[in-house]
């Protein structure tokens, strides 16, 4: 699995082991946050693993006391487009323009566009399927390509045949005259999908095996999609499309910065779950040897005491159930998700540090991300491809911060 990584075995686990040094004391003070507001909630007991997510969600509901209702109204799909389509437009130099009848539709709603060079050249297509329709749509979202960039597939008197992605979702469709209200969650998912899309739609490789996303390694594959995440939390992104369908109106504040909180709601214990998860995988299928006295189980219990703050049970069979890394293809893999992760924050980190409202540094930067990133698909190592972009290793330090787990202003 190792083999058709980024990361090398040593290297996932320095990494592992940074995150887990950085959250572990933040991951204490959660659980003794918990147990403080479930005693003053009137729990007069010791909190047991299975009390700790309610009275977490209670916590969660009683600081924010925000829900998907609440933030419907200010999402609404067309809003939301324009939206994501004027920052992709400012960050990379392109334009995204409505190509609806210039190619055939599997269903009346499904939108179809192109993406036109700065020379305004087409550069690239897209299909946007954004409905639930459950007789004939699986659930969640996706993006998957149509057809990729290629020279020696282009047509007759072309250069190179254009990619061409569909992005896949299942959001509520319009009722009436009330357009698709989308919750946060799913413009998320839509600002991910669309970054898969574009490593796809913006390649400068004319190979199609290792053209857009083809040939990129699993713990890199993710970078695009969660950097365009991170554009959901910066407020004058947000605020450019989050308007009240009906009058308007803003996206008040304080309901912005109750997002921005619930953002690192216990960011130590998340954080110290999936470092767990990663750590014992690793651990299993890199240096424990089957047939002695060490059972899975008791390598697991050793790895608890540094990712856990609440000990185990001893009737825990977890591993039983951890199907990714035994019947899920995350076989010394789990660590992809926190690596990517590092990646695409320390990506978002580049455009923090010439400044968000530079317009013009912001251009340059997305000019480099564009170059880099976007555009050597997996004609180049990724390793290579990070450091063309950012000019070294990737560093934990962005993903630490954004999660609240180092002061802002390290």
């Amino acid at each position: 699995s190792m083999a058709r990584k980024m990361a090398t075995v040593d290297k996932a686990n320095d990494l592992l082991e940074d995150l887990r040094k950085q959250s572990y004391d933040a991951a204490v003070q959660d659980l003794e946050e918990v147990t403080a507001f479930a005693k003053q909630s009137g729990a007069d007991y010791d909190l047991k693993h299975w009390d700790m997510t309610f009275w977490a969600e209670r916590l969660k509901e009683e600081k924010f006391s925000i829900n998907d209702e609440i933030l419907r109204p200010y999402f609404s799909l067309p809003n939301v487009l324009q939206g994501l389509f004027s920052l992709i437009e400012r960050l990379f130099n392109v334009t995204i323009e409505a190509a609806d009848g210039e190619a055939p539709v599997w269903h009346e709603t499904v939108r179809f566009f192109k993406i036109l060079d700065q020379d305004g050249g087409t550069k690239a297509y897209f299909y946007l399927d954004p409905y639930s329709r459950p007789a004939e749509k699986r659930g969640g979202a996706w993006m998957d390509e149509v057809m990729g960039r290629s020279s020696v597939l282009a047509p007759d008197g072309s250069a190179v045949r254009l990619p061409v992605a569909h992005m896949v979702c299942n959001q509520t469709p319009p009722i009436g005259d009330k357009p698709s209200l989308m919750t946060f969650r799913e413009v998320e998912t839509l600002f991910h999908e669309m970054g898969h899309a574009l490593q796809h739609m913006l390649t400068e490789q004319e190979v199609g095996h290792v053209a857009g996303i083809r040939g990129v390694e699993w713990d890199a594959v993710e970078l695009p999609s969660q950097f365009m995440e991170n554009w959901c939390y910066h407020k004058p992104t947000l605020m450019s499309f989050a308007k009240h369908y009906e009058s308007g109106a803003p996206l008040p504040d304080d309901l912005f910065q109750k997002l921005a909180d619930a953002r690192t709601f216990r960011a130590g214990t998340m954080m110290l779950r999936q470092l767990h998860f990663a750590m014992t995988d690793l651990a299993l299928h890199t240096d424990f040897s089957p047939g002695t006295s060490e059972t899975v189980h008791t390598r697991e219990r050793e790895i608890a005491k540094k990712t856990m703050v609440l000990p185990p049970m001893d009737e825990d069979r977890f591993l039983c159930s951890f199907s990714h890394i035994f019947a899920g293809g995350y076989a010394a893999g789990y660590y992809s998700y926190k690596w990517a992760e590092v990646l695409s924050a320390d990506a978002f980190s580049a455009f923090e540090e010439v400044g968000l409202d530079d317009e013009a540094a912001v251009k340059e930067v997305g000019n480099r991300f564009k170059n880099t990133v976007l555009g050597l698909g997996g004609g180049r190592a990724p390793d290579l491809v990070f450091k063309d972009f950012r000019g070294r290793d990737p560093s934990t330090e962005p993903l630490l911060r954004h999660s609240g787990l180092l002061p802002a202003s390290a």
